[in-house]
């Protein structure tokens, strides 16, 4: 497994990360499973396991926590905080009542006394970027996260952030997590190019854009067209059925190459220079073989060019696909009173 380093944290991480979002409640409730799998994972080289609060209220972190016990000096343990954990509103954001309590709660489910990366899983529009900062810096100086980060910001608040920073004297955020794969390219035009100006770090998450990808059966079929995210597997919408088309195309295009469709997806993610690591998110051991066996896979420029050709760069070909925006648009209603 080949590794590169995290931005300006002098982390070695693998190219692949592990992530836990599947383990527990939200997907594979055999804890013992998970663990063997986060195992299999560690013995093929990846070190980077990232998880959050939020998976399965909790229970992701539990499990991660049993899986490295006795091998956390080779873990890189990366966790986020920020969305709800509940009903009460003060369990969530970025207020440093809120972060001082998420640390602790992740810190005791995980069974450890540090984590290696802390992120804050979305933008908070209600708390003051400095108030949020200012909280995660004390806890770097406490010695209980190492390096701090951010996820689906926008370019702007990427640079907000680094500002506040700089201006305030604050630990700064060293990485930045966005989806991006073949379908959603959107990120290429001014998330990708602002992580690399500040020189942060790029995990990446959703390379086989939940399920599409993955080569198996019809994405539109089954679990996924239920739940918050159905209107992303809804064929009479217009930006959905551009992605079965684009999908159509990828798979003869990798069937042509010799390669697995999820191979072609995540390879693609990971010749991107900005890309550090690439999140995969298993939740069955033969989920995890599959992606295990393109560790190694690498695009040559005409196969790089082909890609571009179904999918253009800087391009997201279903603009919907993200029911959860971490910046509220001004044509939401709730904006025009408080």
């Amino acid at each position: 497994m080949k590794r590169r380093i995290l931005g300006s944290t002098g982390l070695s991480v693998s190219e692949y990360a592990l992530g836990a979002m599947m383990f527990g409640a939200m997907g594979n409730t055999d804890h013992d499973e998970s663990v063997r799998m986060i195992h299999t994972a560690l013995d093929a080289g990846i070190n980077l396991i990232d998880t959050a609060d939020v998976y399965s209220a909790g229970e992701s972190e539990v499990i991660v926590g049993k899986a490295i016990k006795g091998r956390r000096d080779d873990v890189i343990l990366a966790t986020k905080f920020g969305l709800a954990m509940g009903d009460d509103p003060n369990r969530r954001g970025g207020s440093a009542r809120w972060i001082h309590r998420a640390v602790e709660d992740s810190l005791r489910r995980l069974d450890t006394d540090h984590i290696d990366l802390y992120q804050m899983h979305r933008p908070d529009p209600h708390t003051d970027i400095d108030e949020t900062l200012a909280a995660l810096s004390d806890l770097i100086r406490a010695g209980k996260i190492r390096a701090i980060g951010g996820s689906f910001f926008s370019p702007e608040e990427i640079v907000e952030a680094q500002w506040a920073a700089e201006r305030r004297g604050h630990h700064r955020f060293r990485s930045e997590q966005p989806p991006y794969s073949i379908l959603t390219r959107g990120v290429e035009s001014r998330v990708l190019p602002t992580a690399q100006r500040y020189g942060m770090g790029v995990l990446t998450f959703g390379p086989l854009n939940s399920g599409w990808l993955s080569g198996r059966g019809d994405p539109t079929a089954g679990h996924r067209s239920a739940g918050a995210g159905a209107k992303t597997f809804d064929l009479s919408r217009p930006g959905v059925r551009a992605k079965a088309d684009a999908v159509q195309k990828l798979t003869a295009l990798a069937a042509e190459a010799g390669l697995p469709l999820p191979h072609l997806a995540t390879a693609f993610v990971r010749a991107h220079p900005a890309v550090t690591a690439v999140l995969i998110g298993p939740r069955r051991p033969e989920h995890l073989a599959d992606l295990l066996a393109g560790a190694d896979v690498e695009l040559h420029d005409d196969l790089l060019d082909r890609i571009d050709d179904i999918v253009p760069p800087g391009v997201d070909v279903n603009p919907g696909d993200f029911y959860i925006d971490p910046t509220p648009p001004l044509t939401d209603k709730r904006l025009r009173r408080r």
